[in-house]
């Protein structure tokens, strides 16, 4: 792994612990020499991620569509900032540079790029790790969804095991370390 993806928000939130979730994982991806891909913005805990991971030295790959370069949200700090012409290149972009996806605390742009990547790994797209960090419980109803998707017979447990959680940074990247892509087809049945 060398390249890390992470959705986020653009938002601060309601709580001053997002902030620093952002601030310790920029930290952490800096301490362990990997690159931050992320969608490029200055704003809300897009902002603070990427600073934290220039501020402890390291690296941020932004990548960002034209129309938020035009209304001055892009980052004018980044080691690099790719401009694509719309969300769908820009994901495509963020999917191509990555070696991980992390969805850190955010809104419904969060979870359309996390659960588009995760759909991805089930269909044998890509068999890169995806993560939540689970700051403060934020992700624990979604965690709980994902069992009750796999209880009434949508997802199988092998897929669904596919969303690694943890509640710090460390632990999220040792599991990615860990990560072995199942071998088992999505489809449960075609009846």
């Amino acid at each position: 792994m060398k390249n890390i993806c992470v959705f986020l928000g653009s938002n601060f939130g309601a709580t001053p612990i997002f902030r620093e979730a952002a601030v310790e994982l920029g930290r952490e991806l800096a301490h362990r020499d990997l690159t931050l891909v992320y969608g490029g913005s200055d704003a809300g805990l897009m902002g603070v991620l990427a600073d934290a991971v220039l501020d402890a030295g390291g690296r941020a790959v932004g990548v960002i569509p034209t129309a938020l370069v035009e209304k001055e949200v892009a980052h004018r700090s980044l080691t690099e900032q790719i401009i694509a012409v719309d969300m769908h290149e820009r994901k495509a972009r963020m999917m191509e540079l990555a070696d991980a996806f992390i969805a850190l605390p955010g809104g419904l742009g969060t979870m359309e790029e996390f659960f588009e990547v995760l759909c991805w790994a089930q269909i044998g797209l890509h068999e890169k790790p995806c993560g939540l960090l689970d700051v403060g419980g934020y992700y624990t109803e979604l965690n709980a969804f994902l069992d009750k998707v796999v209880h009434m017979g949508f997802v199988k447990a092998v897929h669904r095991d596919l969303a690694l959680m943890d509640n710090t940074p460390a632990g999220l990247l040792d599991q990615f370390d860990r990560f072995v892509p199942p071998r088992v087809s999505k489809w449960i049945d075609k009846d």
